[in-house]
C-alpha cells in the first residue's frame, strides 16, 4: 500500500521543482511514497528536467496552463496513497516531516488535513494557519488601520502572528503551500473548486473540510521550507488580478452576491489609495521611479478589471 501521494503542481518553476523531488527523495524514509508532478505547460525546459532526474516520478503534461485547482485535481485523480500531500514546487521538504505529519494522522483519525510549520529561506516562521476572510479585515487593510491601529484591529486578521503558531492547534485555514489530506476525508469533502484558477482555493477547502466535520490542524512537529512566489514571479500583474479574482468569487460562493458587491467595493478603495500613493512617490521621488512603475502597472491592470468585476466570475 502506498503511505503518502504527493503532487506537486509546476509552471516554469524549473530549478525550484528540481530541488522540491529531491528533497522528498532524500526525506522519504521508510515511507511508500508516490510522486506526482503535473506540469501547467511550462516553457523551462521543467518536464524534461523531471524525466531525465526523476524517472520514478508520475509526470502529467497538460497542453495549457490549467491553474493551480484543476492541476491539482488531476493529481489527485492519479493519487493511490492513504494520504496525500498537496505540495508546491517552491518547497523543500525537511528531515522526518514525511513521517510525523504520517504518524500524526495515524494516531488522530479524526483530523482530515494537517500542515506542518512553515519557515521561510533564512527558517524564520512563515505563518501558514490563517482566520477566515472578514470584510471587516479587508476594509482595515485597505485603509491602513491594521498599521495604524495595529492593537484595535489585531482580532480581525486573517493570518495568524508567530506566537499564534506555537502549538498544535486547530486553524481554520492552513495556507496551501503543504496540505496533508486524509484518503476518507478527500472522498467526502471532493477536489478543489476548479472555478479557482489560482488563490483563494485554500480558504474554500479548509471550509469545506470544517462543515464536513474534519478537524484542520497546524502541527509544528514536521518542518518544511516555502520560498513562495516561483510561478507568480513569472507574471506579477496578471497573477495579482488572479489573487483579486479568487477572493471575489470566495465571497459570492460562500457568502453571497451582497458581500461579493461589498468586497468589491473595497478592493476598489484598497487598489485606488495604493496606485495614488505609488504614483506621488514616482513623481516627488526619481530615484524609486524603477521600484514605482512595476507597482503601478499592478494596481493600474487591477483596477481597470475591478471596474468592470460585477457580473465576472470567470478566471480566464
Amino acid at each position: 500500500m502506498i503511505d503518502i501521494s504527493i503532487v506537486i503542481v509546476s509552471w516554469n518553476a524549473r530549478k525550484h521543482l528540481l530541488d522540491c523531488l529531491q528533497s522528498i527523495r532524500d526525506t522519504t524514509g521508510a515511507l511508500n511514497v508516490e510522486t506526482i508532478v503535473v506540469d501547467n505547460h511550462s516553457s523551462d525546459g521543467s518536464p524534461d528536467a523531471v524525466e531525465d532526474r526523476f524517472p520514478e516520478t508520475i509526470l502529467v503534461r497538460n497542453q495549457t496552463n490549467a491553474g493551480f485547482a484543476k492541476a491539482n485535481n488531476i493529481g489527485l485523480a492519479k493519487s493511490a496513497g492513504r494520504y496525500v500531500a498537496l505540495v508546491n514546487s517552491d518547497v523543500l521538504i525537511l528531515e522526518h516531516c514525511l513521517g510525523n505529519l504520517t504518524t500524526f494522522m495515524d494516531t488522530h483519525p479524526s483530523v482530515g488535513m494537517a500542515g506542518p510549520r512553515i519557515l521561510n529561506a533564512d527558517r524564520t516562521l512563515q505563518p501558514s494557519g490563517r482566520r477566515f476572510p472578514s470584510l471587516l479585515a479587508a476594509f482595515a487593510r485597505a485603509f491602513f488601520l491594521d498599521r495604524l491601529l495595529p492593537q484595535r484591529v489585531f482580532h480581525l486578521r486573517s493570518r495568524m502572528s508567530p506566537a499564534e503558531l506555537d502549538r498544535l492547534q486547530s486553524v481554520n485555514v492552513l495556507v496551501g503551500c503543504f496540505w496533508m489530506v486524509r484518503r476518507g476525508a478527500l472522498e467526502q469533502v471532493g477536489g478543489l473548486d476548479e472555478d479557482f484558477f489560482i488563490y483563494g482555493e485554500d480558504n474554500d477547502w479548509c471550509r469545506r473540510f470544517h462543515r464536513a466535520g474534519w478537524q484542520v490542524m497546524y502541527y509544528p512537529g514536521a518542518e518544511a521550507i516555502h520560498f513562495g512566489g516561483a510561478s507568480s514571479s513569472n507574471a506579477p500583474a496578471r497573477f495579482f488580478i488572479e489573487m483579486k479574482k479568487s477572493e471575489l468569487l470566495y465571497w459570492d460562493k460562500n457568502h453571497g452576491r451582497l458581500a461579493k458587491h461589498l468586497a468589491c467595493g473595497i478592493s476598489l478603495a484598497h487598489i485606488s489609495i495604493r496606485l495614488v500613493i505609488w504614483k506621488i512617490q514616482y513623481y516627488l521621488r526619481p530615484a524609486r521611479r524603477e521600484k514605482c512603475m512595476p507597482m503601478i502597472e499592478r494596481y493600474s491592470k487591477c483596477l481597470r478589471w475591478l471596474l468592470g468585476c460585477k457580473s465576472d466570475r470567470s478566471t480566464s
